[in-house]
C-alpha cells in the first residue's frame, strides 16, 4: 500500500462511519444498508468491504465512537468540581441527552451486531465501552469522595443495564404512537433528562 496508507485507511473508515451516523439519525437500523452508506460516501459501495466486513461492523464502529464521546463527557464531568447527588444526577442526565444515537443503538439487539462482527472489531468496541464504565466510576468518585469503590461498582452495575431502555421510553415513531393510541395507552413520555435524573437519584439513595 502507498505511504500514508494507514492514515488513508483510517480517514476512509471515518467517512463510512460518518455516513452511517447521518443516515441512522433519520432512518431505522433496517433501512440503513451498505448500498445507502456507499451512496453517502465518496467511493464505491464495494470499496466499503475493504474496511468493514458487514453492516454490523459499521454500526459497531459508530457505537464505539458514541461511547468514546460519552466517555469524554463523563471525564469532563468528573473534572468539573461538582459534588452531591443532585449535581451528579443532572450531569449524567445531560451527558446522555447529548447522545441520541447512542441511546438508539442501545435499544437494538447487540447480540446480533456483535455476533456479525470480527473479533478485532469487537475488541475495539469493548475497549471504548470499558472506558465509559471506568469514566463513570471516576465521576462517581469525584462527586462522592467519601463513598467506597464498592458503592461505585454497585452503581455502575445497576445503571448501565438501565441505559438500554432509555430510548424506547423517551422516543416513539408515528407508527408506534398510532398503535399505542389504538389500544388506549398513555403516550406522554418523559425526556431523557427526566427519566435518567430520576433513576440516578433512586440508585444513589437506595
Amino acid at each position: 500500500m502507498p505511504k500514508g496508507s494507514k492514515e488513508l485507511e483510517e480517514a476512509r473508515r471515518e467517512e463510512i462511519v460518518d455516513a452511517c451516523e447521518r443516515l441512522y439519525s433519520e432512518m431505522s437500523y433496517g433501512e440503513v444498508t451498505i448500498k445507502e452508506i456507499g451512496a453517502a460516501t465518496t467511493f464505491t459501495r464495494t470499496s466499503i468491504y475493504n474496511y468493514f466486513a458487514t453492516k454490523e461492523e459499521i454500526f459497531l464502529a459508530l457505537f464505539a465512537r458514541e461511547y468514546k464521546r460519552w466517555g469524554d463527557s463523563l471525564a469532563a464531568l468528573a473534572a468539573s468540581g461538582g459534588s452531591g447527588e443532585e449535581a451528579f444526577a443532572e450531569g449524567i442526565a445531560r451527558s446522555l441527552e447529548e447522545r441520541p444515537n447512542m441511546l438508539k443503538l442501545l435499544a437494538m439487539n447487540m447480540y446480533d451486531i456483535e455476533g456479525s462482527s470480527r473479533q478485532e472489531r469487537l475488541v475495539e468496541f469493548k475497549r471504548t465501552y470499558k472506558r465509559s464504565i471506568d469514566e463513570m466510576k471516576r465521576c462517581y468518585a469525584a462527586f462522592f469522595p467519601s463513598r467506597s469503590a464498592e458503592s461505585a461498582e454497585e452503581f455502575v452495575k445497576e445503571f448501565f443495564p438501565f441505559t438500554f431502555g432509555i430510548y424506547p421510553y423517551t422516543a416513539v415513531t408515528a407508527k408506534q404512537r398510532a398503535a399505542m393510541d389504538a389500544v388506549g395507552m398513555d403516550v406522554s413520555l418523559p425526556t431523557v433528562c427526566e427519566l435518567t435524573r430520576g433513576v440516578v437519584l433512586k440508585l444513589l439513595r437506595g
